[in-house]
């Protein structure tokens, strides 16, 4: 099948948009139908729900903590604050400690 540039309308704000050859190819080999909107309000309606569409999207950056790891000494960054009662572990040592662990 050979796909061609074509012009749409956008459902949202009524501007026409380019539904390229490239994406309706992309398109068509996942089964997905053509754009209803253009490029401008699908990205404005994701942010309005909060979907970045995989990207991280507009929930903006991860705050990370320095921390120390509990169990070999190195600096390493958690995703949560740390607390002195809990332990901390790096990469590698949270690994190894959560692969140790029985199954259940």
């Amino acid at each position: 099948m050979t796909f061609q540039d074509r012009t749409l309308v956008c459902a949202d704000c009524g501007a026409e948009f380019t539904f390229s050859a490239a994406d309706q190819e992309f398109h068509a080999a996942r089964g997905y139908q053509d754009p209803k909107r253009c490029p401008t309000c699908r990205q404005a309606r994701r942010a309005e729900r909060g979907g970045g569409g995989g990207s991280g999207g507009s929930r903006g950056e991860r705050v990370m903590y320095d921390a120390v790891c509990s169990q070999c000494g190195a600096q390493t960054q958690v995703p949560f604050e740390p607390r002195l009662d809990k332990p901390v572990y790096c990469d590698d040592c949270f690994s190894k400690q959560r692969d140790s662990r029985p199954r259940s």
